[in-house]
């Protein structure tokens, strides 16, 4: 069993109940949770003047193919309603793999690690909950040192009351 870590976020309708309903579907169909994050509510990346996004990230313990896992995860996104139709446009829920395990796996429809999360705050706070000294499998530092130099500052706050 490999450790899968994902990043859940959603931006329209009522996007915790977005985020519940995919922890839900991805213990049906993907694996028990083994952590989880608090939820994040979090300024879009990308596209500044979007709605602001309810992220969280989950680990799962997880004994398939990637490629498998992400075809698995598209059918999740679809049944709650995602549709994909502008890059970092609003949706209900997006559902991304961060890490599977230490693979560096880089093909035209499946990059693990996710290729930006350095990049971002919203993804790199709620690692920092989890996992801060998992060491990134490219960059060869941890999560800590990640966020230490992290040139992002766009607007992100954890959620204390719904974990």
């Amino acid at each position: 069993m490999k450790e899968v870590y994902l990043l859940l976020g959603s931006n329209l309708g009522n996007s915790k109940k977005y985020i519940a309903d995919a922890v839900k579907e991805i213990e049906i169909e993907l694996g028990l949770i083994s952590k989880r994050s608090h939820l994040y509510e979090t300024a879009s990346w990308g596209k500044e003047e979007l709605p602001n996004f309810i992220n969280q990230i989950v680990i799962i313990r997880y004994d398939g193919h990637p490629k498998k896992l992400l075809d698995k995860i598209i059918v999740i996104e679809k049944k709650l309603g995602r549709e994909r139709n502008e890059k970092w446009g609003s949706r209900t829920i997006d559902i991304d793999i961060l890490f599977y395990q230490d693979l560096i796996i880089k093909e035209p429809d499946l990059i693990i690690p996710h290729p930006e999360l350095q990049n971002r705050r919203f993804t790199l706070m709620p690692l920092m909950e989890l996992a801060p000294g998992f060491i990134h499998p490219v960059f060869k530092v941890t999560i800590s040192e990640l966020f230490e130099n992290l040139k992002d500052t766009l607007y992100v706050k954890k959620l204390i009351n719904n974990v």
